[in-house]
């Protein structure tokens, strides 16, 4: 339940807010903004929240847990008014609308907090009510930057209508079970309880409904692509069965006839008569050879498989203790922090560099695909004591080890970088090539050439062989910092 203009009044009477220094601003989440506050040598936290149904404003003794990422409306109120002085605070015609005045230097602004349910929102204006940032942009109705942040007309006849204050009893009664000595809660501190213990309670029931639906998709489809991945195992694990019929092929290939789209034959092993299905267009040699590349294809998939079968486990296990995390925490910001970050989709998360990054030992490992890639990772994300990485007389991608100050790349990691330099490129399918690898400062651009392209000095020769189990092991790390 949101507070009323009744209360909120009350609340900021025992708070008087004029005079206070705004020390820091927190945005946890995308509907609350926290301003820490100094006056009189004493601290206090400000909580403004504009979620429906909640909205309030009232100093809180809890800590407010920062967002994983800064908000943008965070980040410009602290490039603004962070250091500002609160010189008034008013609530606008005794409605839900508090008006903050801001003194920062020679700069005023005004802070509107306009605290109704469904359309709660902050803004930070300039003394005309122009709209220099606001927590929601609003285009249909000009809430934007540029805008005018407009006040509702003075309604005469709030005066007649009763808005009561709440006495919060059931708080109070409490408090005083709990520590009998103390003297009674200050309404604002009542309204700080009810709504991080009473209200917070009812808010986390919600969320944790929320995460129950969240894990139980997530896990489902989880738990679908691995027995997806072990039923391909398990057809995998005729893989010997193909080498033996080559194997009778190559031994029995002359008893069939020019047109015979099957092998019958004796099976030396068994004595069991058999039946092989042939190509009847190809010699028993060229027979044998497609079983033989099937064979080993799937003894190859069937390694492969194994690895992905033991992440697609781990990340179930990640996802349990995902799930045991967000359930264990009692603060409901930080559920709904947790839930926002597990749940928002990967094409949404803004990455902050093209290609792929691997972490192996502490060591950055960056990955250009392509051209484009190879460019911008050159241009914007590389510096001159960076290693570069690339295939000879094979086009390919560009991998990139971050320079670590006072310390030289190892074999290990050479190697790791080797292998995905190898792999983007188009010396895959050889398993094998030449790299040459060099510092960043010792390349030059190529005059009227391609994108990307690149002449290296001072180069150093490497051989690779592409390596299974470190390509696996990256992906391994990959996966891992992404749960």
């Amino acid at each position: 339940m949101s507070l009323n203009c009744n209360e909120i009044n009350v609340i900021l009477s025992e708070l008087d807010l004029t005079g206070s220094f705004i020390q820091d601003i927190v945005q946890p989440g995308y509907d609350t903004l926290a301003l820490y506050l100094y006056k009189n040598a004493a601290p206090l936290t400000l909580i403004i929240c504009t979620k429906p149904d909640s909205c309030r404003i009232h100093a809180t003794k809890r800590r407010i847990p920062k967002n994983n990422k800064p908000l943008r409306f965070m980040e410009f109120l602290r490039s603004h008014i962070r250091g500002a002085k609160i010189l008034s605070c008013t609530q606008i015609d005794m409605q839900r609308i508090i008006r903050f005045e801001l003194g920062h230097g020679e700069d005023q602004f005004y802070l509107y907090a306009r605290l109704w349910s469904n359309a709660g929102t902050i803004a930070l204006c300039s003394l005309d009510n122009t709209i220099l940032d606001i927590m929601y942009r609003r285009p249909a109705k000009g809430e934007v930057t540029g805008g005018t942040f407009r006040l509702p007309e003075t309604d005469s006849t709030r005066s007649e209508k009763v808005w009561p204050v709440r006495t919060f009893d059931d708080v109070q009664t409490a408090h005083q079970e709990k520590y009998p000595d103390d003297a009674p809660l200050t309404f604002n501190q009542k309204v700080d309880i009810w709504y991080s213990e009473y209200a917070a309670s009812l808010s986390r029931e919600s969320l944790l409904q929320q995460a129950e639906k969240w894990y139980t998709m997530r896990r489902s489809r989880q738990e679908a692509a691995l027995e997806r991945l072990i039923a391909k195992q398990e057809s995998f694990k005729n893989a010997d069965r193909l080498k033996h019929q080559g194997d009778l092929i190559l031994s029995f290939g002359h008893l069939a006839a020019g047109d015979d789209k099957f092998l019958e034959c004796t099976d030396y092993e068994t004595g069991a008569t058999v039946r092989i299905p042939i190509d009847p267009k190809k010699t028993p040699q060229e027979n044998a050879a497609a079983y033989y590349e099937r064979y080993k294809k799937q003894l190859s998939g069937s390694t492969q498989l194994e690895h992905e079968i033991l992440l697609a486990r781990k990340g179930l296990e990640s996802l349990d203790k995902a799930y045991d995390a967000i359930r264990n925490e009692q603060n409901p910001v930080r559920i709904e922090q947790l839930l926002r970050q597990d749940s928002a989709p990967r094409q949404q998360q803004k990455k902050t560099h093209p290609g792929l990054d691997y972490t192996v030992d502490g060591w950055y490992i960056l990955v250009g695909r392509d051209a484009d890639e190879n460019d911008e990772l050159l241009r914007h994300h590389v510096k001159g004591s960076d290693m570069w990485l690339h295939t000879r007389d094979f086009p390919g991608g560009y991998v990139f080890i971050k320079n670590r100050p006072g310390k030289t790349v190892p074999l290990p990691i050479l190697l790791y970088a080797g292998n995905l330099a190898v792999y983007y490129s188009k010396a895959r399918k050889a398993g094998r090539a030449d790299l040459y690898y060099t510092q960043v400062k010792f390349l030059r651009r190529a005059k009227n050439g391609p994108k990307g392209l690149v002449l290296p000095t001072h180069e150093k020769n490497l051989t690779v062989t592409l390596d299974q189990t470190m390509l696996n092991k990256l992906e391994e790390l990959k996966k891992e910092s992404e749960l």
